[in-house]
């Protein structure tokens, strides 16, 4: 088994991962790389080098079977562990299996494995990561390495902390990630470069498509099962024009995959396909095992030209003359249309390129149209327009990227990330200098030198609060000191101390839920129109003027934002266009301000954030 040079990187990635540390690495493999092969020869290693055994675990019987068989290239014999494909093998020291079967024999994973590999690692489950913890029970030193072509997650964000290049990736990216660090990464971009995956292009020119845009994700990231019901079920004409679009549109092709969004909607996509050359996949309780897998060979063996599919063949499913893809769902994540795309990139002779038809706006609603497989991942939730800040570590010189602080004043800020004033010098406050951000700690890491195979973080500390006992600097919401775990302070007393200070002193910033309001158009002293809002919230009354013709940057942010608060999105584009609508807008829900210290003006920050709480 030869591997490609890039899959040997790869490879070559992982292996120097495990000889330093045990903490899980990613490697970031797009459709098409071949995982299967990487895996199988990260296994090879592992078990040639260290004499222990390896769990390949993967989500589904197909990719359990599709690995095993690559990892018979290498010329040796490998286990099966899955009750779905019908064995529970354990003779080899290569184990391929599905989770569940793997849970429920844990006491057979001990201490002989020496690694865990995981395909379609975005998925990691919490019984997949129950499975690795019993593991590391029996052996403390097990190493683990994930894979996958989509290393984020819809909620979460990137399931990795640190870039291939020691880089840390921000809290606004990625929330928790279960992987330390990204070992090495081939994009799908660069394989089509390269010529291993075969050309893909969106056709824009659809003669109709479904509305899916009032779809919103729930906290799981999921789309709610009426809604999409009631976008894609029943809609008759519309159903069959589109899918006459796709059969015009596949002329000439060969492999054609639909993607439906229910049981019901594949059903009425097959009333207008051609009978004798369409296939329904998926959601049909009825149909058996051997039935299924005839059916998927009958695809791949090209018996019949379209496959309407619910719910599956979405992961680990090839078949390479696959040339047109049509996406008659609505899509949660951009990792998962991208995994619908990829069904179509693997290279056969038989085809030039593969056509991607989106009739239900996915790819502008996950950003894509520029590049269909470049999305921007943020954690669910998130200010994706906050400004970052760089901070050099004085420690150990890290390069952290912080959120930044608001800087009203024009504050200098040191290479540190402090405060400074005119003459360079930290601005100190009763707690120390004063960060420009809000990072706590560095994000550095080193391997440990007490710890054999961890990575320890950096202990410098930004704003930090020293033990009584033992000086130790601990994080400023800790109640316990790391060190000598004596108790430091009752640290929710603090916090409604800081928020009663906050309310009392109308120059910090504030975020209050808005009581009551009201805006009447005025003049300013020196003649110019304005809008004048009163609010008044649980703490303070107070006005502020709005002034929609001014130029100014704090002016414009200003109007902008009031209106965006009272009207949804849009702008009025003058006071009189304001107040005209003005019964059909919403009051303010929140205001976020502060009083200027040189005009005694209260200036508004925002609307509609998060209103500040006392602790109880």
């Amino acid at each position: 088994m030869k591997l490609r040079p890039y899959q040997q990187a790869a490879v070559d990635a992982a292996t120097e991962w495990m000889k330093k540390c045990i903490m899980p690495g990613l490697l970031e493999l797009a459709t098409g790389a071949g995982k299967s092969y990487i895996c199988a020869a990260i296994a090879d290693w592992v078990h040639q080098t260290s004499g222990k055994r390896v769990l390949c675990l993967q989500p589904s019987k197909e990719l359990t079977q599709q690995n095993h068989e690559k990892y018979l290239l290498t010329g040796n014999q490998a286990s099966i562990f899955s009750a779905a494909a019908g064995s529970k093998c354990m003779r080899y020291p290569v184990v391929y299996a599905t989770p569940g079967t793997v849970k429920n024999s844990l006491s057979r994973f001990g201490d002989q494995f020496g690694a865990v590999i995981l395909d379609e690692a975005h998925t990691n489950t919490p019984t997949i990561r129950f499975i690795i913890e019993q593991m590391r029970k029996a052996n403390k030193n097990l190493r683990v390495i994930g894979m996958t072509g989509t290393p984020y997650r819809t909620t979460t964000g990137y399931i990795y902390q640190y870039e291939p290049d020691g880089s840390f990736v921000p809290e606004l990216e990625a929330k928790e990630p279960y992987f330390n660090t990204l070992l090495y990464s081939i994009q799908t971009r660069t394989l089509l470069d390269q010529g291993f995956l075969t050309p893909v292009h969106a056709d824009p020119d659809l003669a109709a498509s479904y509305d899916a845009s009032g779809l919103q994700t729930n906290s799981r990231g999921q789309f709610d099962a009426r809604e999409v019901e009631q976008v894609f079920e029943g809609k008759g004409r519309l159903t069959a024009a589109i899918v006459a679009d796709v059969v015009q549109h596949s002329y000439g092709r060969q492999g054609v995959m639909i993607f439906a969004a229910t049981v019901s909607h594949a059903k009425e996509c097959m009333e207008s396909l051609p009978k004798e050359t369409s296939m329904m996949l998926g959601g049909d309780v009825n149909m058996g095992k051997k039935e299924r897998e005839d059916l998927v060979s009958g695809f791949k063996a090209k018996r019949f030209k379209y496959l309407v599919s619910v719910g599956t063949l979405t992961t680990g499913f090839d078949a390479t003359h696959v040339s047109v893809i049509a996406v008659l769902r609505a899509t949660e994540s951009p990792g998962l249309l991208q995994q619908i795309i990829g069904r179509g990139l693997r290279v056969d002779e038989s085809k030039a390129d593969c056509l991607i038809l989106d009739y239900a706006d996915n790819i502008d609603r996950h950003g894509l149209a520029g590049d269909l497989f470049k999305p921007v991942i943020r954690v669910k939730g998130s200010d994706g327009e906050a400004q970052s800040l760089q901070a050099e570590c004085p420690h150990c010189y890290y390069q952290n990227d912080f959120t930044a602080r608001p800087n009203f004043d024009g504050l200098q800020i040191d290479d540190n990330g402090y405060f400074t004033d005119l003459q360079g010098n930290r601005i100190q406050t009763d707690f120390g200098p004063i960060p420009a951000h809000f990072g706590r700690r560095c994000n550095g890491q080193e391997i440990s030198m007490t710890e054999r195979g961890v990575y320890e973080r950096c202990s410098y500390r930004w704003t930090f609060k020293e033990c009584p006992e033992c000086e130790e600097p601990n994080d400023i919401a800790a109640r316990f000191c790391a060190a000598c775990k004596c108790e430091i302070v009752d640290p929710n007393e603090k916090l409604r101390q800081e928020f009663q200070r906050i309310k009392k002193d109308p120059y910090l910033v504030s975020t209050d839920a808005v009581v009551s309001w009201k805006a009447q158009k005025t003049m300013s002293a020196a003649g110019n129109e304005t809008l004048l809002c009163h609010y008044e919230t649980e703490y303070r009354k107070f006005k502020v003027w709005y002034t929609p013709e001014s130029k100014a940057r704090e002016a414009v942010s200003a109007w902008e934002g009031l209106n965006k608060a009272v009207y949804k999105g849009h702008v009025a584009p003058d006071i009189e266009t304001f107040l005209k609508f003005l019964e059909k807008g919403d009051q303010p829900k929140t205001i976020t301000y502060y009083r200027d210290r040189k005009s005694g003006f209260t200036r508004p920050l925002g609307h509609n954030l998060q209103a500040d709480e006392a602790l109880l």
